[in-house]
């Protein structure tokens, strides 16, 4: 890591969480790279989704990215793939995150280099979104998305809604794909005691900032039918301004409305530190705690010195 001149995160999300064998050729281009490191990559069987975390220099990124773009594009039909979570590509979306010696405007020229080289390699629709967004309706990712796979068919054909880069033809089998450059986000999930859907719907509008929630928050109630539950699956988009903490207790507190409770949690991918250690000062009183009391960075700092 300390022989990276620049580094940027990339979080790409594909649409594969049951089949072991496709997640481990998707994953597999990200492994053994020169300028590229696997952080992470976590599989959710009733979202049917895998999500990747890689950091490293921007242009072995862009590569090993598009590699494992073309496994996905050879071994995800989207005509066959069920899940709970909102999908309209094979892979479904590629964000960017600058974290060392890059500026947002790097990643954003990234991200519309990469969405280029998508379209021209694979012939796959791409759209522009967040902080990269040619136009600010297609800013937030889930007006891109609604419709998602089956609906992209007739939606592309609509004047607003023409690919940035590629054919104006839905792909037959992988989709489209939103790509994009963005701030660090916490892909934070909470469980709920009850089967039914309709409630954690309910409860999610309650909570993202689109229906009068809180301000950096984007929610949607999700079916965990295997487990005979429900979830309101949550992107925050700015943890600094909505924290973890908070959104899971004005998830509490819409919940007893229902008579519904929460019976667990999840963090999906890599969240910062800050945002647990926000949690942790909340709910167990701390006052006045330093980032600097972690043992571990202390240790690693102290080691390089």
């Amino acid at each position: 890591m300390a022989t990276f001149s620049k580094i940027v995160e990339c979080v790409p999300n594909f649409s594969e969480g049951r089949d072991k064998e496709k997640i481990e050729k998707i994953v597999n281009p990200f492994r053994c790279k020169d300028g590229v490191k696997l952080l992470n990559y976590s599989n959710d069987e009733d979202h049917n989704r895998l999500v990747v975390t890689i950091v490293g220099e921007p242009q072995p990124v862009k590569e090993a990215l598009l590699e494992a773009i073309g496994v996905a594009v050879e071994v995800i039909d989207l005509n066959h793939h069920q899940g709970a979570h909102k999908r309209m590509g094979a892979v479904d979306v590629v964000p960017f995150i600058p974290i060392k010696n890059m500026e947002i405007e790097e990643a954003i020229e990234l991200s519309k280099e990469v969405g280029k080289a998508i379209a021209d390699t694979y012939k796959i629709p791409v759209f522009l979104y967040e902080k990269s967004a040619s136009a600010p309706h297609r800013e937030n990712l889930a007006k891109i998305r609604k419709g998602e796979f089956e609906g992209m068919a007739e939606k592309i054909h609509e004047p607003e809604w023409h690919p940035d880069f590629g054919p104006e033809e839905r792909h037959p089998t992988a989709g489209t794909v939103a790509v994009g450059a963005r701030a660090p986000l916490c892909a934070y999930n909470v469980n709920l005691n009850t089967p039914d859907v309709a409630i954690a719907d309910a409860i999610a509008k309650k909570v993202r900032h689109i229906g009068g929630g809180l301000r950096f928050c984007k929610a949607m109630g999700l079916e965990l039918t295997d487990r005979h539950i429900t979830q309101v699956s949550m992107n925050l988009t700015d943890y600094t301004k909505t924290a973890i903490y908070r959104a899971h207790e004005l998830i509490r507190v819409e919940a007893k409305r229902y008579g519904v409770s929460i019976v667990g949690s999840e963090v999906i991918g890599l969240v910062p530190t800050r945002a647990l250690i926000e949690c942790a000062e909340y709910y167990l009183g701390i006052e006045n705690f330093s980032m600097d009391q972690l043992l571990e960075p202390m240790i690693e700092n102290a080691i390089h010195e």
